[in-house]
């Protein structure tokens, strides 16, 4: 005879979801993952989400970042494997580390000081708030008074540059409007200084735009250099999602090098990021794209060019834009 004591079910409760509609018996909703909660979530527990949310703070960006940083490609191997829980997304690691790189060059350097070579002109360096009375790094720029300037070439037109940083967009195509000419004349007014200034804080704040733009680009470029041989390689990256994968992680290793450069200002570390840069770059694609060194060593120079190309024309939408878009 069974002694066991008879079953009793409970019964479960169910809710509406107030945001599909769908019935629910948990905590969140199975058609479409509403929370069922409703109940207002403190302050402390809405910034910990919030945190939580963009940086990981759950131990996934520490993980995150020693991978980035000490294992080159090994955050892509893991991402094509299906090991993603447990690292910070390619997208997201891009994102928080671009904009930590740009909040590092505002805080922490100034805008390039003009010396003029007359010596009838003096300038002062003036501390950026915020450092606690010390001098932020600060460039110097000397101006020549014999230098006659030069020119920035982009797609269809060409920027002038004289020896007063002065532009100009001599014999152009380009659509400038009455409030963008003023834009122009205004800043051929300002003093050297003032246009040094300009362009450093427009290029600070507009910088982020131009690398969500660079990415992309470098990973079609490596898409171009990687095409074929998917038969002698099975697991080199064929498809544009999975370069775009690897562009990012190698992007954010170089803002996460930029920000250490930045908070550590110690010429040796300096230089020793400097080489493992190089190093890095060299790993990460063998260890991604696999094959032998002659045809890596070859797609790195033709993709390199590319993308210096690339750059130097994202510089110079830089400066006009840091000119015309206040």
């Amino acid at each position: 005879m069974s002694h066991e004591p008879a079953r009793v079910d409970t019964p479960v409760k169910t809710a509406t979801c107030r945001d599909c509609g769908a019935l629910v018996t948990g905590e969140f909703c199975a058609a479409c993952g509403q929370e069922t909660r409703v109940k207002l979530p403190t302050a402390r527990v809405f910034l910990r989400e919030a945190m939580g949310r963009y940086v990981a703070l759950d131990g996934r960006m520490w993980r995150t970042l020693a991978g980035l940083l000490f294992r080159p490609g090994f955050l892509t191997r893991e991402y094509f494997r299906g090991r993603r829980r447990r690292y910070i997304r390619p997208a997201r690691l891009f994102l928080v580390l671009s904009l930590a790189l740009f909040a590092a060059i505002r805080l922490l350097t100034s805008a390039p000081i003009v010396i003029d070579e007359d010596p009838a002109v003096k300038t002062t360096m003036k501390t950026p708030p915020g450092l606690g009375g010390k001098a932020a790094p600060t460039s110097i720029a000397k101006v020549d008074k014999g230098d006659s300037g030069g020119e920035i070439q982009m797609p269809g037109f060409a920027i002038h540059v004289d020896r007063d940083f002065n532009l100009d967009i001599p014999d152009s195509d380009l659509p400038l409007s009455k409030e963008l000419k003023k834009r122009l004349e205004h800043f051929n007014g300002l003093t050297r200084q003032e246009k040094s200034e300009q362009i450093f804080f427009g290029v600070v704040r507009y910088g982020p735009y131009a690398m969500f733009v660079l990415m992309p680009a470098y990973a079609l470029l490596l898409m171009g250099a990687y095409l074929g041989r998917g038969r002698r390689y099975p697991d080199r990256p064929q498809r544009y999602a999975e370069h775009l994968v690897f562009a990012a992680h190698t992007h954010a290793f170089l803002f996460l090098l930029g920000v250490l450069a930045l908070a550590i200002p110690f010429d040796p570390l300096r230089m020793a990021l400097a080489i493992w840069w190089v190093l890095y770059g060299v790993w990460a694609t063998k260890v991604v794209y696999r094959g032998g060194w002659v045809g890596l060593f070859t797609r790195a120079f033709v993709v390199s060019i590319a993308y210096l190309v690339l750059f130097s024309l994202a510089i110079g939408g830089l400066l006009l834009v840091a000119v015309l878009v206040r």
